[in-house]
């Protein structure tokens, strides 16, 4: 079990105190926790954010932005709240690029992934980071996807990454919406993983496994 404690600090408001906990069973956990809550706050005079302090199993709970993993031999894995925070700074600068090319946005998006990447360098699991990588580049057809108004465009767009003329015609005339279609084979066959490689686009598991790599 883990006990995870949060303190409010007393000589700065803006930087609390975070510790956890290691012990063998829910119920020395929860001992623990209230024997720490009540040495703090009666003898030391400090504040507990009781809030964000819980009894849970690790994979529950998570620490500097990382979690863990639930096999016997875990594995440090990246929190669920931390692919949230960085899925919403994805989408807010991704809201402007409609109307650019992504020559121009993808520099505006690498700098956030690389600096996230780095971070969360110590990550063992890849999984995750794989899914948040597709995701990003599903986002981006997307935003090729609405670019091109008409099915023309789209179906010029199409044969202009080596689509055939049958294939380009029908995929820009399928009626379905941009999210649908950035996922359709046609834009995964026109725009594929490597086509986003010779842009620059940063990949979140590729430069962790490098920077795992020369760490």
């Amino acid at each position: 079990m883990i006990g995870n404690w949060n303190d409010g600090g007393t000589r700065s408001a803006a930087t609390p105190t975070i510790c956890n906990i290691y012990v063998g069973s829910e119920r020395a956990g929860v001992g623990l926790l209230q024997s720490l809550t009540r040495f703090l706050s009666e003898r030391l005079k400090l504040k507990v954010n009781t809030s964000k302090s819980a009894v849970a199993r690790p994979w529950q709970r998570k620490f500097l932005g990382y979690s863990m993993t639930w096999h016997q031999k875990p594995k440090l894995r990246i929190a669920v709240a931390s692919f949230e925070k960085l899925t919403q700074k994805v989408q807010a600068l991704l809201r402007g690029a409609r109307g650019r090319n992504l020559d121009a946005t993808i520099p505006t998006l690498n700098p956030l992934l690389r600096g996230w990447a780095a971070y969360f360098k110590l990550a063992e699991t890849k999984r995750a980071l794989e899914e948040r990588d597709g995701w990003i580049r599903h986002k981006l057809r997307g935003v090729l996807w609405r670019q091109k108004k008409r099915p023309y465009a789209r179906a010029r767009m199409l044969m202009q990454q080596g689509l055939t003329e049958a294939r380009a015609w029908r995929s820009a005339c399928n009626q379905r919406g941009p999210w649908w279609n950035a996922g359709a084979s046609h834009m995964h066959a026109a725009f594929p993983k490597s086509w986003f490689d010779s842009l620059g686009l940063v990949s979140l598991l590729d430069t962790v496994q490098r920077l795992q790599r020369i760490s």
